[in-house]
């Protein structure tokens, strides 16, 4: 009997020491003090072949009205928004009862899967596109794709619901975080920005393939506002309408019920396509009840200008 035990107690050592090399090796230091993270190609080309063979499977092609989801980096509303009503000034209801509930998907928003055994389900995180120069970035919280080290193993499914990746699957070639993120994991600054490339597909823009939200930086709170993020046990997006305010000068919060895990990183939208917030910052997120993001403040435009190449 004792050496039964001997012998389980090491086979369990083993396969708990398995498990964290494969998670070791879905990591990557990257560079820790700037905050950047170059992805190998063949690495992300791998992931991408993880994904499609037999989690998701790439369906139709992109209807004739994704275009209308472009928008600008500005915070303006954007070009042939399929829901022009500025919120701001009436035509939005908070959801009643204030809990999230199943939505219909959106080519601009998706998410982030992790294949591989890193003791996440197949998708961990959601994010979105945003306008960007070259047309090639998502927005999402950086504890998505930093903790210990740069997750190596990210593919990113725009518009995902049911198994099905109607434009895509998505790579990075590079992720920005703040480096008070990479140091301490500081909430404040729970942002990630990525830029991305469809393996097989050269010279394809994901922008021009989804359409994009705006950003708007230093949003003056209390805004009307949505929250929308892909749970880790579902295969559908929810989402919540509420007033977005400030929670002390650094988080923006948002009340609503059943927003579970896997919505982190989800965009926190305002006037139908204008992000101000990714489901992260305080708690990782939120509890039962809240939700927050970190605030897009100047440290936030200024990782969106690295990321994207700008001054």
């Amino acid at each position: 009997m004792l050496l039964g035990i001997c012998l389980a107690l090491v086979a369990g050592g083993a396969l708990v020491w398995g498990q964290l090399r494969a998670v070791a090796s879905s990591r990557a230091d990257g560079d820790p003090e700037r905050g950047s993270y170059l992805q190998d190609p063949e690495r992300a080309d791998r992931t991408a072949g993880d994904v499609l063979d037999g989690i998701v499977s790439e369906g139709e092609d992109l209807p004739a009205d994704a275009a209308a989801f472009v928008g600008t980096e500005s915070g303006s509303e954007a070009s042939g928004s399929p829901d022009p009503v500025r919120w701001a000034e009436g035509g939005w209801r908070p959801s009643s009862p204030l809990r999230a509930r199943t939505a219909p998907s959106e080519p601009a928003i998706g998410a982030l899967f992790s294949p591989g055994n890193d003791w996440d389900s197949d998708h961990h995180c959601s994010a979105s596109v945003v306008h960007s120069r070259d047309g090639d970035l998502i927005a999402t919280a950086a504890h998505c794709v930093y903790q210990d080290g740069f997750r190596t193993n990210l593919a990113f499914v725009p518009g995902y619901r049911d198994g099905k990746a109607p434009y895509g699957v998505w790579v990075p070639t590079r992720i920005d975080v703040d480096p008070r993120w990479t140091s301490g994991e500081d909430p404040d600054h729970d942002v990630a920005f990525l830029r991305l490339r469809r393996p097989g597909h050269p010279g394809e823009r994901l922008e021009d393939v989804t359409g994009a939200l705006t950003i708007r930086f230093r949003p003056r709170l209390p805004l009307p506002a949505r929250l929308v993020g892909y749970p880790n046990d579902t295969e559908q997006p929810l989402d919540c309408y509420n007033t977005a305010r400030a929670e002390g000068p650094t988080q923006l919060r948002l009340d609503c019920a059943d927003v579970p895990n896997g919505t982190s990183g989800g965009p926190v939208l305002t006037d139908g396509h204008t992000l101000i917030g990714v489901i992260g910052g305080r708690d990782g997120g939120g509890d039962e009840t809240t939700s927050y993001s970190s605030w897009f403040d100047d440290s936030v435009r200024g990782l969106y200008d690295r990321a994207t190449g700008g001054s």
